[in-house]
């Protein structure tokens, strides 16, 4: 009697399944919450500055204290993750993030502020590296681009729901206690969707764990899958700091850099920014913050599709060349000029979804397992030392030099990203985890 033997099937070839979906949905609860927390303190500023007297350099602590936390979150998650896994974090972090938000409601003093955002940001940061390695190790290779590039998209909705929220507690009674306390919501919604999602397979591989991984990926799939061979190998902190992996990361580091510190600054004090346009004030500014915000989100969608049908590295070098134009052109206008910076906003926010897709993918890309979240960690880290400063010093620079000389200085810092990604970026589009992160991979066609 002839028995059928089932034929394993490559984790790169299989269809996007449901399971594999809510791997990605749920991993990108970080991201989310991040784009929340953020957005939030921008409109809970106004009214906890007069309950809290907040001056100015408190109002600059305070902007960057989650972005502290992140440096910090970041760079020891990273690491963490690699050495004990995905699975035990991923949980942890969410409880951890919405704890603290409770505590938010009953803060006194600007320190406390400064000191409960910077745990957030920790938690936040921690998280990053665990949501992105899951969505990487998970995804066949056809819809990495589509999947990574949906954390991006889903920052930008926190961003704009955190906006929409203000927008309707800014008046009520400890309004901003409210604001700070609330995302303990996404907090419980992620968590239920996080709790029966296993361990990274491709992570148990890697630490020689394969009967795990097949375990696994028969329980999820229902059928024999197996991951590209990848070498066991110890996490070590030095491996990302060989020669051919340093350049990647110093690479995405940058090109982060060069998206985020604008954009953070659009999102953490977009209200007097759109003020100062002469665009509205008050509650009317968060509606104009809400509009742009929705530019930023729907500027990820097209990103997603070009990025893997015309590639990579065409994508971020093209984007970063509009982001560039869009904020120089805003360096010129004059207040008041409701068309043209309205048409410059969209323009920017729209063009940075190239980059914003790619600062998540690139790391996942082109790192191998045994170091992924580490080195996605370490460039977030070294990408929000820059902006962290940024932040501390936009609302002094706009006092000091005026909007033209801030939206210029800004202009610089995305020709800092388009001159960079023209030199450097690689291209990985339709190549394996084993291709894209080998050491000698340069992402250059051979001639």
């Amino acid at each position: 009697m002839n028995y059928e033997v089932e034929k394993p099937v490559k984790l790169d070839d299989l269809p996007m399944t449901r399971f594999l979906k809510r791997v990605t949905v749920f991993s990108s609860g970080g991201p989310f919450l991040e784009g929340y927390v953020l957005a939030i303190i921008g409109v809970a500023l106004v009214p906890m500055g007069k309950e809290l007297s907040i001056d100015s350099h408190w109002s600059g602590l305070i902007g960057v204290a989650a972005l502290l936390g992140l440096f910090l979150g970041a760079f020891l998650g990273g690491w963490i993750t690699d050495v004990l896994g995905r699975k035990k974090m991923f949980v942890v972090d969410v409880v951890t993030i919405g704890l603290l938000s409770v505590l938010c409601f009953f803060l006194t003093s600007p320190f406390q502020v400064f000191l409960m955002r910077f745990l957030i940001g920790v938690a936040i940061g921690a998280d990053y590296p665990i949501a992105t390695s899951m969505i990487a190790e998970f995804t066949p290779r056809r819809f990495r681009a589509m999947s990574m590039g949906s954390i991006a998209a889903v920052w930008y909705l926190g961003a704009n729901v955190a906006y929409l929220v203000g927008y309707f507690m800014i008046d009520l009674p400890n309004g901003w206690r409210w604001m700070l306390a609330s995302s303990v919501i996404p907090c419980l919604i992620i968590l239920l969707g996080r709790w029966s999602i296993p361990e990274s397979p491709r992570w148990l591989q890697s630490k020689g764990r394969g009967q795990e991984a097949e375990t696994i990926m028969r329980s999820v799939f229902g059928r024999s899958v197996v991951v590209d061979d990848e070498a066991c190998e110890n996490t070590k902190l030095s491996t990302i700091f060989r020669k051919n992996y340093l350049w990647r990361v110093i690479f995405v580091a940058i090109i982060w850099l060069c998206q985020a510190i604008p954009m953070f600054g659009i999102y953490t004090y977009g209200p007097q920014i759109i003020n100062q346009f002469g665009l509205g004030e008050g509650k009317a500014s968060f509606i104009g913050e809400i509009i742009i915000g929705m530019f930023f989100l729907l500027g990820t969608i097209p990103a997603m599709i070009l990025t893997e049908h015309w590639g990579r590295r065409p994508v971020v070098v093209w984007s970063f060349a509009l982001m560039t134009l869009a904020m120089a052109v805003l360096g010129v206008l004059p207040a008041g000029a409701m068309g043209g910076v309205i048409f410059c906003f969209i323009v920017y926010a729209l063009a940075s979804g190239g980059p914003g897709n790619l600062q998540w993918l690139y790391p996942n890309e082109l790192f191998p397992t045994s170091v992924r979240a580490t080195a996605m960690g370490v460039a977030m880290s070294l990408s929000r030392i820059a902006t962290v400063v940024s932040i501390y010093v936009l609302p002094i620079a706009l006092e000091k030099y005026g909007l033209s000389a801030t939206m210029m200085a800004g202009a610089v810092i995305s020709l800092l990203g388009l001159l960079v990604s023209m030199v450097w970026a690689p291209e990985t589009k339709g190549l394996s985890l084993v291709e894209t992160s080998a050491e000698n991979f340069t992402g250059r066609k051979k001639k």
